[in-house]
């Protein structure tokens, strides 16, 4: 049996969510929720200031492009590729070129999980990156992108820094 792989899907600009809710219908009524696991259209939050006033919007981070966990074969391939706004695969021609491990975790979709033994609260060394040697105090974990939030003391003042599980460890 295959590896199950992240793919990316271009759809029509603004169908992404369309796109993302077709493929979930279709994915169950084709019964295939053991071979496509998941669709996701990457959304990040952002401050917009409009008439004076600060909001906070969610807005798609890869316009036009949707991500899917599957496992590739003829089934899934055809049931996404006949999907009513997807255009195709990224990759050449119509093989689809499954992500690598860096690009999965630059968008914040961890492989492997890292057990941690600390958690908000507890005191932690950077042991690797710009930060390394810096002692801070978790102020919040994201488990889903294996990262922490520490404070740290740049040009005098506390400022809060993303660091990956994998550079910190519980100091002592």
């Amino acid at each position: 049996m295959d590896e199950a792989a992240w793919y990316v899907v271009h759809t029509y600009s603004g169908y992404e969510n369309k796109v993302k809710a077709n493929l979930d219908k279709a994915i169950e009524n084709q019964h295939l929720e053991d071979q496509i696991f998941e669709v996701r259209v990457p959304m990040v939050d952002v401050t917009e200031v409009k008439n004076g006033q600060k909001k906070s919007v969610s807005k798609k981070l890869f316009p036009g492009y949707v991500l899917i966990n599957m496992i590739n074969n003829n089934d899934t391939w055809y049931l996404v590729r006949n999907t009513r706004g997807v255009t195709g695969f990224v990759g050449p021609g119509s093989k689809p070129v499954p992500l690598t491990d860096l690009e999965m975790h630059n968008l914040g979709i961890a492989t492997d999980k890292l057990v941690v033994d600390f958690t908000e609260g507890d005191t932690v060394v950077v042991i690797s990156g710009i930060w390394k040697d810096t002692v801070g105090v978790i102020q919040a974990m994201n488990e889903s992108k294996q990262i922490v939030t520490i404070n740290v003391d740049m040009f005098g003042r506390e400022t809060p820094v993303e660091i990956s599980f994998a550079e910190v460890r519980k100091a002592n």
